[in-house]
């Protein structure tokens, strides 16, 4: 049975497609198709020691994940119908009840991690000359809306997305999502949840609307401008600016500036301003960068459930430093080992600091980062993809209690083409 608005509409769009196929058409649909089966195996250790709740705790998971995709090409016509499909599965390989948390495995009413779960999406798409429409499954990557990918399995929403690019540099999108499904999770939920750094988290709303605008003047220089709007809970605009300035030979500057105003629609009163700025010198394989991020307001930043915040100061633990009046700042560091001779290893390491925050305006945290990852380049193992991750985190959260974090994460991942 079709429920909803959107499962009809997949049919449809299927149908649609499926319809068209018998005819001449039918070449440019099976011909541009493309699918890959990606193999990405996760272990996560986490070392949690709080002063409130459980005062210590560990959560350590192994599995192994499958992300089956397909896109078809578009039948030929004025109107070109196609079909995506994604089909997901997540494997324990190890757990228990002590361990749990970690988030790459459901966790039953029993306190055990499931044995397996999984999701399969369907997207129903639609072109016209340059401006496509997807009905179905989606993985929205906007300032207002990223789905996070940082587990076993990606976020996914079921919902609406219209994509234009029209004219030449300017890139438009817009949609409703209405259902989620998380990263760790079989299934979806009708509806769609409010996280706020200040104790909001939890609203729920019945639909997600967006919009984004990014125009490339140059080579060198891009701005977006993007709106999310949370029902019964934030209206959110967002503007973002990227600029490369080449310096010389092997050299550049980058600049990264984000601004993002977000106010309270119906159930909450949310008032937040975000400033933040990232410059990166670049030098042959060498990368340093630096940044800023400034919270003005009455709360802290706001964005949905489960997803990543479109913030300079994003990172791997820590709630994104995002909490009411908060600064912080950050000092990064990359290398690319193809500069000596050693293509498909990479290392970034990074420190955030961040203060000003909590009732009485005397929080701090701070967090450090390093990631070590290698993608083969030959032989009968080519493009298997290994990369270490490990994090510290030292601080306490808005309400002033204490949160102390050790992390590592080992991802092993590998990309079979089929089509």
């Amino acid at each position: 049975m079709l429920k909803t608005p959107i499962a009809r509409g997949v049919a449809l769009a299927t149908l649609g497609a499926s319809l068209a196929i018998p005819s001449m058409a039918q070449a440019a649909f099976f011909e541009d198709s493309k699918a890959s089966l990606e193999l990405r195996n996760f272990y996560f250790n986490g070392d949690n020691r709080h002063d409130v709740g459980r005062s210590s705790y560990k959560d350590e998971e192994w599995a192994q994940g499958f992300l089956l995709k397909y896109q078809s090409g578009f039948t030929e016509g004025t109107v070109g119908f196609g079909v995506d499909a994604l089909g997901l599965l997540g494997v324990k390989l190890d757990s228990s009840p002590d361990r749990t948390g970690s988030g790459l495995l459901p966790v039953g009413d029993d306190g055990y991690a499931d044995d397996d779960y999984g999701n399969i999406g369907l997207t129903g798409k639609a072109r016209i000359s340059k401006s496509t429409l997807y009905v179905g499954t989606l993985i929205p990557k906007l300032p207002v809306v990223q789905a996070t990918d940082s587990r076993l399995l990606p976020q996914t929403f079921r919902g609406g997305q219209l994509v234009s690019e029209e004219v030449s540099g300017l890139n438009l999108s817009l949609g409703r999502l209405t259902e989620e499904s998380a990263r760790d999770e079989a299934g979806y939920q009708e509806k769609l949840y409010l996280e706020n750094l200040t104790g909001l988290s939890g609203n729920e709303a019945d639909w997600f609307d967006f919009a984004s605008a990014s125009y490339k003047w140059s080579p060198a220089l891009s701005t977006t401008y993007s709106y999310g709007h949370l029902d019964d809970n934030y209206r959110q605009h967002i503007v973002n600016l990227l600029h490369v300035l080449p310096i010389g030979e092997g050299q550049s500057l980058k600049t990264d500036v984000r601004y993002a105003r977000t106010s309270e629609d119906g159930n909450t009163d949310i008032d937040n301003k975000a400033f933040g700025a990232m410059a990166t010198y670049s030098l042959s394989g060498h990368s340093l960068g630096l940044g800023y991020q400034q919270m003005n307001g009455d709360s802290g930043f706001a964005y949905i459930d489960g997803t990543d915040a479109f913030l300079v100061n994003y990172v791997m633990i820590s709630p994104h430093f995002a909490y009411e009046d908060e600064k912080s700042w950050q000092v990064r560091y990359d290398y690319n080992f193809a500069s000596m001779g050693i293509p498909g290893l990479s290392f970034m390491t990074r420190y955030v600091k961040g203060e000003d925050f909590g009732a009485d305006g005397n929080g701090e945290e701070w967090e450090r980062d390093t990631d070590i990852a290698y993608v083969i380049q030959g032989g009968p193992l080519k493009n298997l993809g290994i990369k270490w991750r490990n994090g510290t985190y030292r601080g306490e959260n808005a309400a002033g209690a204490d949160r102390d974090v050790d992390q590592n994460r080992l991802i092993v991942s590998y990309t079979l083409p089929l089509l």
